[in-house]
């Protein structure tokens, strides 16, 4: 019995795939009809469906249409090397994708951006890094972050972790106080405290306090940052209080 062509309305109903698409695999030489008749229609034999079906599944697999009909001219040994090889791409992308996700739960979830770990695997640097590096940009030839940064990079990353830690439990701590005024005793001790911690990394002076209140209160990045501690405006609270402890030591 002398198996049937398929015609492109049955290659359509049998893959789910367009006609378009099979014009344009055509145009491209990716995948030619068996048969044309003598009125222009396109005819496939059962091995074309079969080419055409490793076409699509190469495709699933996120391969280029050009890398596609490489591909076609391998043998089939390697063929399957190289869809190995694909899987670990995959596999990447699976991991980058499920990262995303988590990202995207926090940020709708409220977590500030500064806090997302967006940026992990990728070419682009974790947001912690950018700010880092827009602070070595902006101040790094000053002889305060000079010493920071020496500092910081004497530190093993579980001491780093460490004073990272006990500086957010701090403004953990303040956070409840923002109904009480920037300048309450309970407020001025956390604030010293604040300052300790700073002092292992840094001379903390008047100057370079005023600095850091006002980049908690106007840039919008940190501002964010400090809010997802309080219901109320934190950070501008947080400036009052570092400000009001600047004014009481310069009369001290």
């Amino acid at each position: 019995m002398k198996k049937p062509l398929l015609a492109v309305k049955d290659i359509v109903q049998i893959t789910g795939i367009t006609g378009r698409t099979l014009h344009y695999y055509d145009r491209i030489d990716l995948f030619k009809p068996t048969h044309l008749t003598e009125k222009g229609y396109r005819l496939y034999d059962r091995s074309s469906l079969e080419k055409l079906q490793t076409i699509l599944f190469l495709k699933e697999l996120d391969f280029s249409l050009k890398e596609i009909a490489d591909i076609l001219k391998l043998t089939r040994q390697e063929q399957k090397q190289i869809i190995k090889k694909q899987r670990q791409t995959l596999l990447s992308r699976k991991q980058r994708l499920e990262t995303i996700m988590v990202a995207l739960e926090e940020y709708v979830s409220g977590k500030d951006i500064s806090n997302l770990q967006i940026f992990n695997h990728s070419s682009v640097l974790p947001l912690n890094e950018q700010y880092a590096n827009e602070a070595r940009f902006i101040y790094g030839e000053t002889e305060t972050y000079k010493e920071f940064n020496e500092t910081l990079e004497k530190l093993s990353l579980d001491d780093k972790e460490e004073r990272f830690q006990s500086m957010e439990e701090i403004f953990k701590q303040i956070a409840p106080c923002v109904y009480q005024e920037p300048s309450s005793d309970e407020v001025q001790r956390l604030i010293e405290e604040w300052k300790k911690i700073l002092m292992q990394f840094m001379t903390c002076d008047a100057e370079l306090l005023a600095c850091m209140a006002h980049t908690y209160k106007f840039d919008a990045r940190f501002k964010n940052y400090f809010n997802q501690y309080s219901n109320e405006d934190f950070a501008d609270f947080l400036y009052s209080a570092i400000m009001h402890n600047i004014n009481r030591q310069s009369f001290q």
